[in-house]
């Protein structure tokens, strides 16, 4: 399959990697991936992506010919070739759980292995992660404002090519929603599929009636009826109620599809007439470019709509091109086996990276809420019954302190996923990691969880990971200063 060649990454991660093997510069490093801001303007994001991520590592390899196509560019020598056609990802990665809610800054993911390993897949790794986070956020965003009734996702037809259809569809079902329209996504990842007619279907019978007729006939229990090629109140709504009271006889129920019009007055019309005709059974469902805004909006003015079908804007992102995931350097091996911690310095301190190797931390409080995480280093204590100083990422003289009467429970949020290159444990069922994402939400206060301007959920520094920080940025300008 063409996603598992190893050529899926930029150009200059293959230079760099003939650079550290032609130098016999390939020291043991961590690398780890974060992003820096909620997308959406929301408060938070939905870690996805990761055990497909894995699936693709496990057969990351060059074939034949993918190193004819290398040696055809005359930039790499026969002997980086070679050491290339034998290459396997064999390091190490440690991981927030698929499903789990996070917040800006934090690492997401470690990655343990050499120089060259760590360059080839990154490419990869955030392609995956960054495209399957933001639609599981923004399939989670819509659930929610649905108020986690049944919504479908609908979006094939307008996703970003064939892969980005299918990584849409596991991220959107992992996200919240309850089945795909994309029958593929639904053969490999176990997802339900579900559909109900296009216009086409109307229009191809002599008339509107006979099209449910036979649509009811073909698919009983099943049948959802669009009602609005012609005229949705006029007519459509009128043949759905006879076809619906003849699969009452039958002991079967309809549902109804608006796919056009004034979704908070005709809904209400539609529901009225239902239920008129004794069919109190038959049940709304509402489609047509639908937004998390628009369908929040529905559900708080008590429109009765009962499922909702999303297409473009939860597949493609809507206004949200992407996520700014990074993947940097932490720390690299010395000679004597130690790690030495690095960091990106930049000019603008929300852009400067936080060194070495490190552990996130979720305290909770006693109802079982998630009121902050901590970045530490790896080797640090952290453990119930201590009080701890939390720094602020950003502002260099922001604190507060986490008494511990305040919290209950400390989570350790990066495992051990990937051991020499290979899943360790049984890879996960979707409707596991969906479920898992539902029980991470509800532990999220409803807050941070708001549609528009969301509270900013606590991610901050340790003590000791701070003075590391400050240390490292002390030593670079003093550094910096003996240059100029």
């Amino acid at each position: 399959m063409i996603h598992r060649s190893a050529l899926g990454t930029d150009f200059y991660e293959l230079t760099m990697a003939q650079g550290y093997f032609l130098r016999q510069n390939n020291p043991n490093v961590v690398f780890e991936m974060f992003y820096r801001t909620n997308p959406f303007g929301g408060g938070y994001v939905l870690f996805t992506g990761l055990h497909d991520l894995i699936d693709k590592l496990e057969g990351f390899s060059f074939s034949a010919e993918d190193i004819e196509y290398l040696e055809s560019l005359g930039t790499f020598t026969k002997e980086f070739l070679a050491y290339l056609s034998e290459y396997r990802f064999s390091g190490d990665i440690y991981s927030v759980e698929e499903g789990m809610v996070v917040f800006p800054g934090e690492p997401l993911l470690r990655v343990h292995t050499t120089m060259i390993d760590a360059s080839l897949i990154e490419g990869i790794l955030l392609n995956t992660l960054n495209f399957q986070s933001l639609i599981a956020t923004k399939a989670s965003r819509v659930c929610l404002a649905a108020k986690r009734g049944s919504v479908f996702e609908f979006g094939l037809r307008r996703a970003q090519g064939p892969d980005g259809a299918l990584s849409a569809s596991r991220a959107a079902f992992i996200g919240g929603c309850r089945s795909t329209s994309h029958t593929l996504a639904g053969k490999l990842y176990d997802i339900p599929v579900s559909g109900t007619m296009a216009h086409s279907w109307v229009l191809a019978f002599e008339s509107e009636l006979e099209s449910f007729r036979a649509y009811a006939e073909l698919y009983p229990g099943s049948t959802v009826l669009l009602i609005d090629t012609y005229d949705t109140l006029g007519s459509g709504i009128e043949n759905a109620i006879i076809v619906g009271l003849e699969e009452k006889e039958k002991g079967n129920t309809i549902g109804v599809r608006i796919d056009s019009g004034d979704l908070s007055y005709l809904p209400r019309v539609i529901r009225k007439k239902l239920d008129d005709a004794g069919l109190e059974d038959a049940f709304i469902v509402v489609s047509n470019d639908l937004t998390e805004e628009i369908i929040q909006t529905l559900v708080q003015d008590g429109v009765p709509i009962d499922s909702w079908g999303i297409g473009t804007h939860l597949v493609t992102g809507g206004t949200q091109a992407s996520l700014n995931g990074v993947y940097k350097l932490a720390a690299k091996e010395l000679r004597d086996g130690s790690y030495l911690p690095t960091m990106k310095v930049s000019n603008s301190f929300e852009k400067t990276t936080n060194p070495g190797i490190k552990q996130l931390y979720r305290f909770y409080d006693a109802e079982g809420g998630a009121i902050a995480d901590l970045v530490a280093c790896f080797d640090e204590d952290i453990s119930v019954g201590n009080d701890y100083i939390f720094y602020h990422p950003f502002a260099e003289t922001e604190f507060f302190e986490m008494k511990k009467e305040r919290y209950v429970r400390i989570e350790p949020l990066l495992n051990h996923v990937v051991k020499n290159g290979k899943r360790i444990g049984e890879k996960p069922c979707l409707k596991t990691l969906q479920a898992r994402a539902i029980r991470s939400l509800d532990t999220i206060h409803k807050t941070y969880l708001r549609q528009i301007n969301p509270h900013i959920y606590k991610v901050s520094l340790s003590e000791k990971l701070k003075a590391l920080k400050i240390n490292i940025l002390v030593s670079h300008r003093k550094k910096a200063a003996k240059i100029k």
